[in-house]
């Protein structure tokens, strides 16, 4: 931040102003997104009974929010100064210097987005892609830079400026959309399919149906709820045991901590077609196939399906 704001005053440069302008943005966000990676770490407690995790979709929120508002300052500053132009100098020097901090920020961005993804954190990955957007635009920017130097064509700060606004706003609201949706539960689609995957490559012939299934990240951490059709005539300790192998199953799979709820139903008759349950002692008809499970169908809030 305080390397682009010397290329600036150096320059005089609005185009060069706008990088550090985000910069300021850069270190609110990594200093609130630092905090709240230490409250999602804290155990669960008794006012937080899912954990603290979902403190990484305010972080998110937060920097995509500040994001935007960097990026309209930034566009309204750009378009004042295109009306009221000022003198720019010394360009090559400030885009050697904006050069090396897009470096930086390239490198210490790719290693936060690899570190997130390995521990599963929404807010190391934000930060990583707000510092690799802060690279391509100091990238853009150096490119501009120089063009303006070599045409004199002073007008194109303020353009350049302009489009690199537009282009951290666009970010921005990414950003807050994603945040957003985990606030509001939305369903994490790649999740729930990876899962559903994962039961239907390794299903049991006693696991006659599963529905009702849903599943939200809180932190690094999973959260599955769904049912599951064993035969009614199972007694509580066998139903147990399945209970809990699919919770083995799915936490060998997982890579990370996942908690589920398995509300467990009893057949029906209606589910003898399609149940691969060997020398079944009530079986009311013949076996006609399995129905493969997928996101389509196990999702759905019904108990039993038509083949």
């Amino acid at each position: 931040m305080l390397a682009k704001f010397a290329a600036y005053f150096i320059t005089n440069s609005n185009a060069i102003l706008t990088d550090a302008a985000e910069s300021i943005v850069n270190v609110m966000a990594s200093t609130f997104a630092f905090y709240s990676i230490y409250l999602a770490t804290l155990p669960k407690d008794e006012n937080h009974p899912y954990g603290h995790g979902k403190v990484e979709f305010f972080s998110a929120f937060v920097e995509g929010v500040l994001i935007g508002i960097a990026g309209i300052i930034i566009i309204f500053k750009a378009s004042h100064d295109l009306i009221y132009p000022t003198p720019i100098k010394q360009l090559f020097e400030g885009a050697l210097i904006i050069g090396a901090t897009g470096v930086v920020n390239l490198l210490a961005g790719y290693f936060l987005i690899n570190t997130g993804k390995k521990h599963n954190s929404l807010t190391l990955e934000a930060d990583g892609k707000h510092l690799m957007v802060d690279a391509v635009t100091s990238g853009g920017l150096v490119l501009g830079v120089i063009l303006i130097k070599l045409t004199a064509i002073y007008w194109l700060d303020g353009v350049i400026s302009i489009l690199l606004g537009i282009f951290i706003v666009y970010n921005g609201y990414k950003l807050t959309r994603k945040s957003v949706g985990g606030l509001m539960d939305e369903s994490n689609v790649d999740l729930v399919k990876n899962i559903v995957e994962v039961l239907q490559n390794n299903r049991e012939d006693g696991w006659i149906d599963v529905h009702n299934l849903r599943a939200q990240q809180y932190g690094a951490d999973i959260h599955i709820d769904c049912h599951f059709t064993f035969p009614y005539y199972l007694d509580l300790n066998h139903v147990h045991k399945e209970i809990s192998a699919i919770d083995h199953l799915i936490n060998g799979h997982a890579g990370r901590t996942t908690e589920l709820f398995i509300h467990a139903d009893p057949c029906l008759p209606e589910c003898c077609h399609y149940c691969k349950v060997k020398d079944c002692p009530v079986r009311e008809q013949n076996f006609s196939g399995e129905i493969k499970w997928t996101i389509e169908n196990a999702t759905k809030n019904k108990k039993h399906f038509d083949q």
